[in-house]
């Protein structure tokens, strides 16, 4: 077992607090071999983040640039980040509560669908979701993801092949026209190949600059908190997570904004 679906287990030990995003929910699905750091979406709540604190501290984890695990930021839409070493490997983990493009009653959702798996791990569709970012190497992952989709409806709301698309709207017309309002690129279809992948293409830009938009919210309510960021890392050297912890809420305190206009989205 990799050291992110043990810690996966461990974070989940008693009960459900963690559900497995990013790239290695990518690999859950076997759309990837590998991904190199784990990303989760963690319970709002604070008996969840102290569990997750005090597992990391045992081992041996440190901040990283980002906001205190602390339900006020996280709150916010704010993500925290550790690292750690694990067998001569560097062990990145990072954590939301409020993953962007995930209404409150998705994320609520998640917790009830989740709560038997023996491995937390978004499902093909809210992962999509969440991989609606500003890299370009995501739309790939995206499209294999709608390949994998059961229901039809989800399959038209996020497909990423104009051939697809077609082949669907010709087995299943009767979805199309309740769905054109939630993807314009539906509207296409009836104009061919070539016009369903200028709307793709448009859409993946929308998308991009969206999500764009969201980061530079977070990034600008940050700049205090990033030009003091070497100090404070200084501040947290040497110290177990719990002491670093505290001293990151100290310093946030004063420098990072929990709430950021136009940051959840």
């Amino acid at each position: 077992m990799n050291i992110y679906l043990k810690l996966t287990k461990e974070f989940n030990d008693g009960c459900l607090r963690a559900i497995l995003s990013g790239g290695q929910a990518v690999v859950m699905h076997r759309v990837a071999f590998m991904s190199k750091d784990g990303d989760w979406v963690l319970r709002e709540d604070k008996e969840a983040m102290s569990h997750v604190l005090c597992l990391l501290e045992s081992y041996g984890a440190t901040y990283r640039f980002g906001a205190p695990l602390d339900i006020r930021w996280m709150s916010g839409g704010w993500s925290a980040h550790f690292e750690f070493m694990s067998q001569n490997i560097r062990v990145r983990t990072d954590f939301v509560t409020r993953p962007p493009r995930l209404s409150p009653e998705r994320i609520d959702r998640l917790w009830r669908e989740q709560e038997n798996r023996d491995i937390a791990f978004l499902d093909c569709a809210d992962l999509i979701e969440t991989k609606k970012t500003n890299r370009e190497k995501d739309y790939a992952v995206i499209g294999e993801l709608g390949r994998m989709l059961e229901s039809i409806e989800d399959r038209l709301k996020y497909s990423r092949s104009a051939r697809d698309l077609i082949k669907l709207a010709a087995q299943y017309p009767d979805k199309i026209a309740g769905l054109k309002e939630q993807r314009h690129v539906l509207a296409a279809i009836a104009e061919g190949i070539e016009a369903v992948e200028v709307a793709l293409d448009k859409e993946r830009r929308q998308l991009m600059h969206a999500n764009e938009r969201r980061i530079a919210a977070y990034m600008a309510a940050a700049e205090k908190w990033q030009a003091m960021w070497p100090a404070i890392s200084r501040s947290l050297d040497g110290k177990p997570l719990s002491a670093a912890h505290r001293e990151m809420i100290r310093h946030a305190d004063d420098l990072l904004p929990v709430t950021v206009p136009g940051g959840l989205s």
